[in-house]
Formats: structure tokens, C-alpha cells, sequence
């Protein structure tokens, strides 16, 4: 089969439901994985014709994003392309991704917004510098974004390595196990719509950046 849309989403009542018209509006099947909001997030998307999981409890971005990987390989896709549900990646570039990822023959293609890290504030934009340059000086990929959420994954890395993490530091296991696996990973610029996501995020600058260092120096 193809390869389908994975939109982890918690608390996204709000810009859920823009993302998800675009996404189908590209003729993709979609899979919305609500990580136990209390805002009516999932209500805001029935009857759009998008794939809808649920988790009781908010349980963290990465179980999120595991959740929608195991659906995706029971379902035979391909691969899957993933990106927030709070508006700041751009849709349109979905085909733009999936192709370039199969034309280079690479299992993961992140989104990259390098252009923007001036415009990030605070412990995002320097994290997203120093990650770049300590993913390329251990690992040898000419990476330029290593925090994107906007990423393609192929179905042979979903197979090949078991991933733990339940935060946002999975986006780094997933890398650090890829590399170590011997799989392939590039990067394509792409600009994102909201460089600096504060006002939607729910990421923690200090708790979540260090989980995130951390995961890379376990995994180095």
C-alpha cells in the first residue's frame, strides 16, 4: 500500500480540525491519535473521514506517535509521514516529502526548518543547533533539523527497531536507534508556517530538552 498521515494531537481542539481538512484535501488517508485530551479534541474531527484512536490518559507525544506506527504496519502502509496538530507544519508539502524520501531511497526524511532557528526563542533554538551538530558529528548524517516533528518514516524502519520512549525524546530514539540499525537519514528543507510554536506547544523548554539530551547521550 501507501503510505498514510499520522497527527499525534493533545488539547488541539482548537487547530485540529484545519489540519485535518488539509490533510485529507490531499487525498491521503489520515490517523488522528488524541493522547487523552480534555478539550473535545476528537469531537472536533468525527465525521471528517479521518482514522481516530484514543488514549484514556495523556500518556505523552512519543506513545502517541508508537500508537499510530503499530496501526500503520497493521495496515500495511508503506510508510508514514507525521506532523503536529497545532498548525505549524505545512501540509502541502506532504507529497513533496514522501516523494523525495522514496527517491532517495532513505528510511527517515525530516522537515527541516534550519532557515528558522533564528526566529525560535530561548532553549528551542539553541537545542536545535547544538542537536544538529552532535547528531552529525556522532553519527556522519547531514542532517539540519534534528527536532522536526514533520518526518517521514518508512514501514522497514518501523519494523526494524523497537522504540520505548513515550515523550518527545522519542523523535531522538527513533534517530539514535535508526543510525545505530544502519538505516538512512536525510533531511529536505521545508519551511514550517509558525517557526516558533510557544503559544501551541506543549513542550516543556527545560524538562523536555533535557529528556531529550539525555536520550542522545544513552543511545551515543
Amino acid at each position: 500500500m501507501g503510505y498514510c498521515i499520522i497527527i499525534p494531537a493533545y488539547n488541539a481542539a482548537r487547530t485540529l480540525p484545519a489540519v485535518v481538512r488539509e490533510v485529507l484535501g490531499l487525498g491521503m488517508p489520515c490517523l488522528v491519535v488524541d493522547d487523552g485530551s480534555t478539550d473535545g479534541t476528537s469531537a472536533t474531527v468525527e465525521g471528517l473521514g479521518v482514522h481516530l484512536l484514543r488514549h484514556d490518559g495523556n500518556r505523552g507525544k512519543g506513545a502517541a506517535l508508537r500508537t499510530g506506527f503499530e496501526w500503520a504496519l497493521a495496515h500495511g502502509y508503506s510508510g508514514v509521514v507525521t506532523l503536529d496538530a497545532d498548525g505549524q507544519h505545512d501540509p502541502t508539502a506532504i507529497p513533496l516529502l514522501a516523494a523525495t524520501a522514496r527517491e532517495r531511497n532513505v528510511d527517515i526524511l525530516i522537515a527541516s526548518r534550519d532557515t528558522q532557528f533564528r526566529e525560535m526563542a530561548g532553549l528551542r533554538s539553541v537545542w536545535n543547533r547544538f542537536g544538529v551538530w552532535c547528531m552529525r558529528k556522532r553519527t556522519g548524517f547531514t542532517i539540519t533539523d534534528s527536532q522536526s516533528g514533520f518526518r517521514w518514516y518508512s514501514a522497514r524502519l518501523l519494523k526494524g527497531v523497537s522504540l520505548e520512549a513515550s515523550g518527545y525524546q522519542l523523535e531522538m530514539e527513533i534517530l539514535m536507534k535508526a543510525w545505530r540499525g544502519g538505516f538512512t537519514i536525510d533531511s529536505l528543507p521545508v519551511a514550517a508556517r509558525v517557526a516558533d510554536g510557544r503559544a501551541t506547544s506543549h513542550f516543556r523548554p527545560v524538562r523536555d530538552t533535557w529528556n531529550i539530551c539525555m536520550t542522545f547521550l544513552r543511545h551515543m
